[in-house]
């Protein structure tokens, strides 16, 4: 650029001062690379969000009288320059000036950085921390701008894009088959296996929604692709890394094809069975450390939800006593909470192309039962329910439990198998010391499932005491549920119908010692639920009046 050229570029810039893309300072020679390098995380973010290609950061302008007096930062030519690099070793993602302009001003030597704007959902981080601006201040960049930029690239699906050097011969042959398998399995009823199995390689992979128009996808390299073929992902680093942290140390990275080294991962970590054997109890229950369908559902969601444009990997950290999973990308929609009971549906998924191939192959749903699954996968195994952390709001960390926290939680768990899932959810943050709402602790005051006072609370002993008599154990030992639906379900087929009372009379004396009136009157009614939900029996009668039949 000319020296007329830049003499007007500055002279419009001070005419307008300093705004959220441009800063002015005098600084001299030792002026802070550091507190450069903030400005350009700050002005780049600026920029991108004010829809403008770049920014400026100028030298040699005096911010109170709004007056050139000139600059001596780096006058040699080669050190001013090597100002590029100090940025692009620094930024995350890596980005550094456009151009760097000296003009010779009637005050002084004036230095113009052209710092261009942060790409299209990748904000621009310093030395880790991302910066903005609120006026002429610099500030650090809010989560509302985070997401704003981060979610500039939502609606172009990383995962669906064509990779046009691709071919069928990057793919794996033993993952082809073994995704074949799973849909042929998932669609028994649509197509005889064997039509699957002899379809051409390219329709099977454009029914799986693996291809489109039978071009590869990076959907189909990350899911099939064979292990030398991630280059065609780069700069993703396409891995899944599982690493053993304790008394011993070791980690293992797995590449493509995913839809096979999720089990291979799985196969590394430590899953022995564990004996639980409360204080006063007479017979131990043994279950496994993990389940594999809980470690392989938390898998396949960091697989689907991964936010790839930041190019991290997947990590699964095995200590001696949890599962720590971690992929990048903030929770993309709700909170895990609103998933936990298995009501909540996403709207949108960030890899709506990847999230449809791996449905298609069996690996995961997209009604947002992921998460309940876990959770029911947990408590039917007696163990704490997962925690996530969302503190980073750029990565997602859940932690599954292998072992008993607190042996009152598991022992309850165990001798009451008819717990609402609202309740176990409740007692897991009593026993991790967590905040419950005023009216989910008098439910469970009620129901006498905790003791103590708040904060100070904890599962109640006294409940899921196992006595040492071998004859109050037999009383108190709950039958399963498909006992109990299998009493009504008789009396209605043999007398055609049943009242509430006549259950009642039918059940209480079965029902465990260990349930008060109160516990029992409430079992008898979540079977009679659990019945009329599943189709088996409805009511004829009223709410008021129930009369129980056996549905047709």
């Amino acid at each position: 650029m000319t020296q007329e050229k830049l003499q007007a570029l500055l002279t419009s810039l001070i005419s307008t001062w300093e705004n959220e893309v441009v800063e002015f300072k005098q600084a001299g020679n030792e002026y802070s690379t550091n507190r450069i390098g903030e400005y350009f995380s700050a002005l780049a973010n600026e920029a991108n969000l004010r829809g403008t290609e770049k920014a400026w950061l100028v030298f040699g302008v005096n911010n109170k009288t709004r007056t050139v007096v000139g600059s001596d930062y780096r006058p040699e030519p080669e050190r001013l320059q090597s100002t590029k690099m100090q940025m692009a070793e620094n930024t995350e993602p890596s980005l550094t000036f456009r151009n760097i302009f000296e003009l010779q001003d009637a005050g002084g030597r004036v230095v113009l950085f052209e710092i261009p704007a942060a790409p299209r959902g990748l904000p621009i981080a310093w030395k880790g921390h991302y910066y903005a601006r609120a006026g002429e201040s610099l500030t650090h960049l809010g989560l509302d701008k985070l997401d704003e930029i981060r979610q500039q690239t939502s609606s172009a699906d990383w995962s669906a894009q064509i990779i046009p050097e691709a071919t069928l011969e990057h793919l794996d042959d033993q993952a082809l088959q073994k995704a074949r398998e799973s849909f042929a399995r998932k669609y028994a009823n649509r197509f005889p296996p064997e039509d699957v199995m002899d379809w051409s390689l390219p329709t099977f992979l454009d029914r799986a929604k693996l291809t489109q128009d039978g071009k590869l996808t990076r959907t189909t390299i990350l899911m099939l692709g064979k292990q030398e073929s991630a280059y065609l992902l780069s700069p993703h680093p396409v891995q899944m890394t599982w690493k053993l942290e304790g008394p011993e140390r070791a980690y293992e990275h797995f590449g493509p094809p995913f839809l096979l080294n999720t089990t291979a991962l799985y196969r590394k970590i430590r899953n022995i069975q564990l004996r639980i054997l409360p204080d006063d109890a007479l017979l131990a229950v043994e279950v496994a450390k993990y389940d594999q369908k809980v470690v392989l559902e938390a898998l396949h969601n960091c697989i689907a939800h991964q936010d790839y444009t930041r190019n991290g990997r997947i990590l699964v950290t095995e200590r001696p006593d949890k599962l720590i999973f971690e992929n990048e990308g903030g929770f993309f929609e709700g909170t895990p909470e609103d998933y936990a009971t298995g009501e909540k549906t996403p709207r949108r998924y960030r890899n709506p192309f990847l999230a449809q191939a791996m449905a298609e192959l069996n690996m995961i749903d997209t009604m947002g039962y992921g998460i309940y699954t876990m959770h029911i996968g947990q408590a039917r195994r007696y163990f704490p329910m997962p925690d996530y952390d969302l503190n980073e709001p750029a990565a997602v960390k859940m932690t599954l439990y292998g072992s008993v926290v607190d042996p009152a939680y598991s022992r309850l768990l165990i001798q009451k198998t008819d717990l609402p899932l609202d309740e176990i959810l409740a007692l897991d943050r009593v026993q991790k010391r967590l905040p419950l709402s005023d009216g989910m602790i008098r439910q469970l005051r009620r129901d006498g499932l905790i003791e103590g006072r708040k904060p100070n609370l904890h599962v109640s002993a006294s409940v899921a005491k196992v006595t040492a008599s071998k004859a109050d154990y037999i009383r108190t030992r709950a039958q399963d549920d498909d006992y109990y639906c299998k009493l009504i379900t008789d009396y209605l087929k043999k007398f055609g119908k049943a009242s509430r009372e006549e259950i009642d009379k039918l059940l209480l004396d079965k029902l465990s010692e260990a349930l008060d009136a109160d516990q029992k009157k409430k079992k008898v009614g979540n079977l009679l639920t659990k019945l009329r939900r599943s189709g088996v029996i409805r009511n004829d009668g009223s709410k008021k009046c129930p009369e129980w039949v056996i549905a047709e």
